[in-house]
């Protein structure tokens, strides 16, 4: 576990693990926890990262997710023994309706609004990658060891790593990794476009909350629009996204954050905002 000042106490896990949820302020910390198996993901964990996911969008009073995980790992990877079989019949290990944590766009799936920061640590595989990558901010401890590997266990990456490792980081650098599931460090990682910061072991939940705590200051619905302005960007390319200027702009500029904004500074003090 990290050694976090005020970090989130570590809880019993039952043995299919369990994703732990706390609320600090306008953010939402989201805790992977089954450290015994190297946070392995369970189709019970990844429902219940799907619900926390979903909380976060729904719920107006939070505005930042942070993702983090207990013990020295992030996480392994999927735990193949409980995933497989999904994995056989085509099926999915969270209900239709909910937000996707992968961010695919799965048809039946929501994909979210609200910005996500990420600390990892230690062992980071397969799945730990991909939701870093869906995220939008992540920071990475000094003793990360990073590896999509599913290339080893004879399946392929299918939770957003051949998409966004390419988009990051050039074709040549992702399928250098993706085809030879080699494990990889931190420094690496930063050179790639994986991680944004690379902070000492121990530090990176610290890091990454006052970084989410510092977003959750600003204005939520101009966050929001921000955020999925710069998504449709990278997705749909940079001439569709500036279509959406105009009218986007008039929209937040008739809220009452805007005006806000506006009043503080003229009257020279730090913005309320309220979300509307």
């Amino acid at each position: 576990m990290t050694h976090t000042p005020n970090a989130p106490t570590l809880p019993p896990a039952p043995p299919e693990g369990c994703i732990v949820t706390e609320v600090r302020g306008a953010v939402l910390l989201i805790g992977i926890n089954r450290p015994a198996k190297r946070n392995g993901f369970t189709p019970r964990m990844y429902r219940e990262l799907a619900e926390a996911y979903t909380r976060l969008d729904e719920d107006p009073a939070l505005r930042v997710g942070v993702l983090h995980a207990f013990g020295a790992h992030f996480t392994a990877g999927l735990d193949l023994p409980t995933i497989a079989p999904l994995m056989k019949r085509g099926e999915r290990a969270m209900p239709l309706g909910l937000v996707e944590p992968n961010d695919l766009g799965t048809p039946g799936y929501r994909r979210r609004t609200k910005p996500m920061v990420v600390a990892v640590q230690g062992i980071t595989f397969t799945v730990g990658i991909e939701l870093m990558l869906a995220a939008d901010i992540v920071i990475a401890a000094d003793d990360c060891r990073f590896s999509q590997l599913e290339v080893k266990r004879g399946i392929m990456a299918t939770g957003g790593a051949t998409l966004r490792m390419a988009e990051r980081a050039g074709l040549g650098n992702a399928l250098l990794h993706l085809l030879t599931g080699d494990e990889f460090g931190s420094a690496e990682a930063l050179r790639l476009n994986f991680v944004q910061k690379v902070v000492p072991a121990g530090q990176q939940l610290e890091v990454a909350l006052a970084l989410a705590q510092t977003v959750a200051e600003q204005a939520p619905l101009a966050v929001v629009a921000t955020r999925l302005n710069a998504l449709k960007a990278v997705e749909h390319g940079p001439v569709v996204a500036m279509h959406e200027f105009i009218e986007t702009q008039q929209r937040l500029s008739n809220s009452e954050d805007a005006r806000e904004g506006v009043q503080s500074f003229v009257e020279k003090r730090a913005a309320r905002f309220v979300g509307r």
